[in-house]
């Protein structure tokens, strides 16, 4: 079998041993298991890098533990407006939505964007009428309700504040996943609920493609997580592809200049999952922690939060 691999990840930030009780600890790990086994096992019966990343996102966003579907954070008027995208490293076709509302699991949508439109990106109630045409899962606003998170938002709902998720620490809580696939195929999904108390339907980089999120077989696959602004301004994603097909770095090589150095200097926080054509992965990430998996062949399975 050729190589395949995948990485996820669960969102960077402000994540300290001190900041984490055992038990939670414990869930998050098992959330990130389980959403890459899930992932890893369609690549070993030879599915799709897209099928792969689609499904680990999936899992993601039915967990609440997580900014990314049924754990989204509420926006400024109580509500929850989600953003993903989906890309194909070997067609380079993708599709993304911004701001939509009651979407089970938006991933799935952007599937179905990349699929079945001749567009790439939908918002709001576009993006919703055509997840109907498609048989895209709705749910009540009660499925996205979490007691922590309306408690955060309860918090600073009458200000102009805005929480990096939903702790007063430094939390970006986007989920992703890369992959390559047996028949050298790369894909990247990410998936978030956004800021706490965002207003006028702010978007961040997760469903921009060459920011948050990008897919070419020539070089890697990256999937993106921490405060979007600075993402969308560096155009992360594409430009640790650049630096693979225009000056030879390794994938290594191109995450360390982006995320630890270029993002660094003007003060862009958090980190990404990377998977290279040959099944190289890289997890770089400049915050104290990120919540993150990765498995390849020949290899053990890794879950971490901590640096």
């Amino acid at each position: 079998m050729s190589n395949i691999a995948l990485a996820i990840h669960g969102g960077a930030g402000t994540i300290t041993p001190a900041s984490m009780t055992p038990e939670l600890e414990k869930a998050y790990k098992a959330a990130l298991s389980h959403a890459l086994d899930a992932g890893y096992q369609v690549l070993e019966a030879g599915g799709s890098a897209l099928d792969a990343v689609e499904l680990a996102v999936v899992r993601l966003e039915d967990s609440p533990l997580f900014n990314a579907g049924k754990g989204s954070v509420f926006t400024k008027d109580g509500k929850h407006e989600m953003d993903a995208a989906i890309m194909c490293g070997k067609t380079m076709q993708a599709g993304a939505v911004a701001g939509v509302r009651s979407i089970r699991n938006p991933i799935q949508l952007t599937r179905a964007i990349l699929e079945h439109s001749d567009h790439v990106f939908m918002s709001g109630y576009g993006a919703e009428e055509f997840a109907r045409k498609y048989d895209i899962s709705f749910e009540p606003e009660e499925y996205f309700y979490d007691a922590h998170r309306y408690k955060q938002w309860r918090e600073v709902r009458d200000t102009d504040v805005f929480i990096l998720d939903h702790t007063h620490d430094r939390k970006f809580g986007t989920v992703g996943a890369v992959a390559l696939d047996a028949e050298g195929n790369l894909g990247a999904a990410t998936s978030t609920g956004g800021m706490t108390n965002k207003n006028y339907n702010r978007i961040g980089d997760t469903p921009i493609i060459g920011a948050g999120t990008y897919a070419n077989n020539a070089t890697c696959a990256i999937s993106c997580t921490g405060h979007g602004e600075f993402f969308i301004r560096a155009v992360v994603a594409y430009d640790i592809s650049c630096l693979m097909e225009y000056k030879g770095y390794t994938l290594q090589e191109a995450c360390e200049q982006v995320v630890l150095d270029k993002l660094v200097k003007f003060g862009g926080e958090g980190g990404l999952i990377a998977v290279d054509k040959v099944g190289n992965i890289a997890l770089p990430f400049n915050s104290e922690g990120m919540y993150r998996g990765c498995r390849a062949s020949g290899k053990e399975a890794l879950v971490a939060i901590y640096k």
